[in-house]
């Protein structure tokens, strides 16, 4: 069986992720490209679901830096100066 996958990129307070679909296992999934640090994936049987779940995810990475009292990992714009 040859699984069919579709790349999207999804966008939210300045961070993106590339966004997959695995018609095998019927869901989508991704990750916030770009990060050296910070590992954030997300995934969802339901383009709502995996909204909500991106949503979170970059909230909850926002908080979590929020209370550490660190600057927020921004990602890499693959660009050189």
């Amino acid at each position: 069986m040859e699984v069919n996958i579709m790349d999207n990129i999804m966008e939210y307070k300045g961070y993106w992720a590339r966004i997959k679909y695995s018609d095998e296992d019927e869901c989508f999934y991704g990750k916030v490209e770009g990060l050296k640090k910070a590992l954030i994936l997300i995934e969802g049987n339901s383009v709502e679901e995996l909204k909500e779940d991106f949503k979170n995810a970059i909230d909850e990475h926002l908080k979590m830096c929020e209370e550490t009292n660190s600057d927020p990992e921004r990602q890499c714009k693959g660009s050189l100066n």
